[in-house]
């Protein structure tokens, strides 16, 4: 190594060509990055859908979920099973672990679930697909009252155009009804005209067609003959023939039914601040580029407002575009600051040439580091972009050691390239296992599974290749960048400041820190226990909860979005009402706020809402924090979000009511699973949890996901219906066909397909009456009332079955006002579980959600650890030649961990999952200062120096050093604690947790170290007592020589 050192110092030219073959390659690569707000999470999950119409959510629980569940079942690599069992149709979802072969394992589930031979024969074709997720990128709102189909046809035009722009592919409609052909046929015409539903199926299936006959070869040429009569409008469908009458008439579809060519019957009421509206969801694809996205969608919809038709409006409501350029700027402005901030520290504390060539290894580090990332699939989003930040100060340590090293031998020799690479040689191994350290510190978080691993491996890439590449610059390039540092003759008067400051340090090292460093060393034990209660301290406030603690940070967002769930049965009417509710609440929360502030506007933007049967929603757009007048200032999402849940007042018929406000909270605060195979029993534990967990102030809107029990009718055959040729088939057929619709054919419009359904009247199938009076036909024709062969009975029934892997499962969930999930998981446990455990035999209960990801991940972060720091200490162990040496460099891991506590308390921030990305890169700091101080300890016991002393000395000589790296690496990190935008806080607990571990382990390396030194000699000279002994004991050996270390 040292003759490589020796060759690039002398080589000048080279080094410079690589320092440019490196920001030309950097370049290139960071044009070709993709750009995203957030990393996409693509799981290797599954999706299997079994449609089979007309079956009950047992039926299907049974025959379809149950046989699909076991086929999988002893398949590798998977996760979790999660499936939901409903009316006419079975979801499985197979989630795979993150390290599978996924097309192995996608094509071993179709295997298996294509080979299920005991599949009812009405089943529609399995549907077994990979399960996508896609983050919404920009949304954009078309509204006005042009009335329904004018407004979805419009929306579908817009959507295909906006599809074809520019860095956009997947464009989706949100808040639309599919078309639908209804041909709706009453009673009294079936009877009147004695047909069946079957014959008006039969007769527009066999009409309305495009056919071809084949071809007629002439001599003059090919000629085909095709038959041209697909229906498509609703005077097609009313004139097509059902038959004949005997005095030569005809019957048409027209005299029978009313043909109506409107949408499917699923009302939807979807509003832009009031007007009907229809989203357009630009959705994230495989290749991203949020910026160009952007730019093209604005640029279309300013050009394409003029050109829509009258009444229609365009507004483009959501463009994270935004709040990405937003980020990056907070990053790059955080960045520069503390570039300037270091640079600042460099140019007072080093000579302003060493300094200059030391900053600029940060640049070399930075573009060496996006040379790779694309190849590692890294795109530059938020979390890769604070990577660069985070690491600013870790990767100008190398190049401040080198560089000091470098300082000190110039003066020492009169400079020139013989003291640069002296200098270099000098710590070139410390430096080498600093780089080394610090990155197998971060490579855990490369092995880390489930979805999580999509976000730390964004942070991790880029930390390990800028370290890489940072050595490289400090080893190669930046020795012959200061091959030419002389001593300064004739100092300017910032020189003399600069030489002021400079040997302020060393005169503090020498006067002040080396009888404090020697006193540590003298009362090495009363150190060592200083510092061991410091940690105990720590890591007592940390277990009692003293430390506020959450998987994710709570961010707030600049939307509000309000969900309710209606149990399954609602009426639409009801949603109306509840949609109303609702409205009425956004409307007296502006009133406040306008009120308050005198200013129309000054906290909501606009609101969307969309009702259905089975659900409501709302969501409200704040106006940006730096937009609000002062008088709102005050007031957060949160607190928003908490007062319009207020306003909006109780719904007790709703099975869900949540009010989301984070732009981390899509799981709820608090959330258990709750499985057994009796769904009984399982409704009466769930209601018993539900009881237990209203009685915490801190949660609110508790809920669970079981169907609740509905009414349904079952029809009984009577005896003697056989008689008339009636099967329990065919009765439940025509009764589909009236009530559910009969399918005759499907439609080609605007690239979808439009279903043509033949049933009841929308007044007869939605009145009980219409079916005591319904009449059922025979086989010869004649038709019976259904309440003559059948019996008509009120029963309870399951509208929905939630299973988690393979059990019959609840999901029990409340929101939090307060993160203290910790605490009442303990209550819980001590004091409810225990009896309800008994009281439901057989019950199992378990985390998901974020608890359940938290869980795992402590476990996974754990045993990694526990692996990198063993491969650590045999690294350092191998190169040192020493067992104890090794421990007295890492024992100073934990106090980053102890520091990054301190910190967030000092703070009062949350310790999330992000902070402990700061604390590994504070433990990579002070494994740098420890190699540095304990390299060169060794080197001074090489030249003959007592152990006790030279690691005092090792600290006075290296004090500067170790100084610069903790200093710069915590200024760097200053603009980013200060920043107060919503868009830094994400982020803040990394700069805390690795600040706070800077911190103290500055005051961990030269005090604790230099103590746990030393005990390592004490224990070895025991041990050579204690050996001189054994030997003297039993007459055996040398009893001369006794061991003056421990190695």
């Amino acid at each position: 190594m040292n003759g490589l050192i020796e060759w690039w110092a002398r080589n000048k030219v080279a080094a410079n060509l690589l320092m440019f073959g490196i920001f030309m390659s950097g370049f290139f690569a960071f044009t070709s990055l993709e750009r995203e707000l957030d990393p996409q999470v693509r799981f290797p999950g599954l999706q299997i859908v079994v449609a089979w119409p007309g079956a009950s959510p047992v039926e299907v629980e049974e025959q379809i979920v149950a046989r699909i569940e076991e086929s999988v079942r002893d398949l590798d690599n998977i996760e979790w099973v999660r499936s939901f069992a409903g009316e006419s149709a079975g979801e499985v979802y197979i989630l795979a672990e993150q390290s599978v072969d996924f097309t192995q394992f996608m094509n071993d589930v179709k295997i298996r679930v294509d080979s299920i031979s005991s599949f009812p024969r009405d089943i529609e074709p399995p549907q077994v697909q990979q399960w996508v997720n896609r983050n919404e990128m920009i949304r954009v709102a078309v509204h006005g009252d042009i009335g329904e189909r004018n407004l979805k046809r419009l929306a579908e035009k817009l959507r295909r155009e906006a599809a074809q722009l520019p860095a956009v592919n997947i464009v989706e409609l949100f808040g639309v009804r599919r078309e639908e052909v209804s041909i709706e046929v009453s009673e009294n015409s079936l009877r009147r005209y004695n047909i069946s539903f079957a014959n008006v199926a039969t007769a527009i299936r066999n009409n309305s067609l495009n056919s071809s006959g084949g071809t007629i070869r002439t001599d003059a040429g090919e000629k085909k003959i095709t038959a041209r009569n697909m229906a498509d409008t609703k005077q097609d469908f009313e004139n097509i023939i059902l038959r004949q009458t005997a005095d030569g008439g005809t019957i048409r579809v027209g005299d029978v039914a009313t043909v109506i060519d409107g949408f499917e019957d699923n009302e939807i009421l979807a509003t832009l601040n009031g007007e009907p509206a229809v989203l357009l969801q630009v959705m994230t694809t495989e290749v991203m580029d949020i910026v160009t996205a952007s730019e093209s969608i604005n640029k279309w919809v300013n050009e394409r407002r003029d050109t829509l038709p009258t009444g229609a409006k365009l507004t483009l409501w959501t463009d994270n575009s935004e709040l990405f350029k937003g980020r990056m700027e907070t990053i790059g402005s955080s960045a520069f600051q503390g570039l300037i901030l270091v640079i600042i520290v460099l140019m007072l504390t080093l000579r302003p040439k060493v300094a200059f060539w030391v900053a600029f290894g940060i640049a070399t580090a930075y573009a060496g580091a996006f040379i790779f990332l694309p190849s590692l699939g890294i795109s530059l989003n938020f979390l890769s972009t604070f990577a660069f930040l985070l690491v600013l100060g870790i990767v100008v340590d190398d190049a401040i050691v080198v560089g000091e090293s470098i300082h000190t031998e110039s003066q020492k020799t009169g400079g020139g390239i013989t003291a640069a690479v002296f200098g270099t040689q000098l710590v070139a191994k410390p430096v080498i296992f600093a780089v080394l350290t610090t990155i197998i510190a971060f490579l855990p978080w490369v092995f880390i599974d489930g979805s999580t691993s999509e976000f730390t491996r964004h942070i991790t890439w880029v930390v390990i290749c800028a370290l890489a590449f940072s050595l490289v610059e400090s080893l190669l390039i930046l020795p012959a960048h200061l091959s030419s540092l002389k001593p300064r003759e004739n100092l300017s008067r910032f020189g003399r400041f600069q030489k002021g400051i400079a040997n302020g340090i060393t005169n503090f090292a020498q006067r002040r820190y080396r009888g404090m460093g020697q006193w540590a060393v003298n009362r090495r034990y009363f150190t060592m226990s200083i510092f061991i209660g410091i940690f105990i301290v720590a890591m007592g406030l940390f277990n009692i909860g003293y430390v506020k603690k959450a998987f994710m940070p709570d961010i707030e967002s600049d939307e509000i979005n309000v969900n309710v769930v209606l149990p399954e049965g609602a009426s639409y009417n009801r949603a109306l009402e509840i949609l109303a509710q609702v409205q009425a609440a956004e409307e007296e929360l502006v009133k406040e706020v306008d009120r308050e502030t005198n200013t129309e506007g000054a906290l909501i933007e606009n609101w969307y809402t969309r009702s259905r049967r089975d659900s409501v929603i709302a969501i409200v757009k704040l106006t940006p924090p730096e937009e609000r007048p002062a008088a709102v200032q005050h007031m957060t999402a949160k607190d928003t979000a908490l007062h319009l849940r207020e306003l909006i007042g109780d719904i007790p018929d709703a099975k869900e009511v949540t009010v989301r406000y984070s732009s981390s909270d899509n799981d709820p605060g608090f959330e258990l699973s709750v499985r057994h195979p009796d769904l009984d029993l399982l409704r009466e534990a769930v209601s018993d949890l539900e009881d237990q967990l209203r009685t915490y102030d801190a949660l609110y809107d508790v809920r669970n996901n079981l169907e609740g029990a509905s009414e349904e009718i079952r029809i009984e055959l009577k005896p003697g219906a056989e008689k008339l040729g009636l099967t329990l088939a065919d009765v439940t057929r025509q009764v589909r066909q009236a009530y559910y619709g009969e399918e005759v054919q499907r439609l080609p419009r605007a690239g979808q397909d439009v279903k043509v359904m033949v049933r009841y009247p929308r007044e007869s199938r939605r009145s009980i009456e219409s079916l005591k009076d319904f009449r059922v036909r025979t086989a010869d024709g004649n038709e019976v009332p259904l309440l003559s062969i059948a019996d008509l009975e009120y029963a309870p029934g399951i509208n929905r079955i939630a299973r988690w892997n393979m059990n019959r499962a609840a999901r029990v969930s409340a929101d939090m006002k307060e993160n203290i999930r910790e605490e009442i998981m303990t209550d819980l446990n001590e004091n409810f579980f225990p009896e309800w455990e008994q009281r439901y035999p057989g019950i199992i209960r378990g985390a998901i959600g974020q608890a359940e990801g938290e869980a795992r991940f402590i476990a996974q972060v754990l045993k990694l650890y526990a692996t990198a720091i063993f491969v650590m200490y045999a690294m350092l162990a191998i190169a040192f030649r020493s067992y104890w040496q090794p421990i007295a460099i890492l024992i100073a891991m934990p106090y980053a961990l102890a520091g990054a506590i301190f910190g967030h308390i000092a703070v009062d921030m949350t310790m999330a999952i992000f902070s402990y990305f700061g604390i590994a890169a504070a433990m990579g700091v002070v494994v740098n200062d420890n190699l540095v101080l304990v390299d060169y300890c060794n080197k001074l016991r090489e030249r003959g120096m007592d152990p006790y002393e030279a690691i005092v000395e090792a600290g006075v000589a290296r004090f500067r050093p170790i100084l610069l790296t903790s200093v710069t690496t915590f200024v760097g990190l200053v603009p980013m604690m200060l920043e107060r935008s919503i868009q830094a806080a994400f982020l803040q607990p990394i700069v805390v947790a690795l600040a706070g571990g800077v911190l103290i382990a500055f005051f961990v390396t030269l005090f604790m170290v230099p103590a746990i030194y030393t005990i390592g000699f004490d224990i070895g000279a025991l041990c050579g007592r204690i050996w001189t002994r054994i030997k003297r004991m039993f007459g055996f050996g040398n009893t001369n020589k006794i061991p003056a270390q421990a190695e």
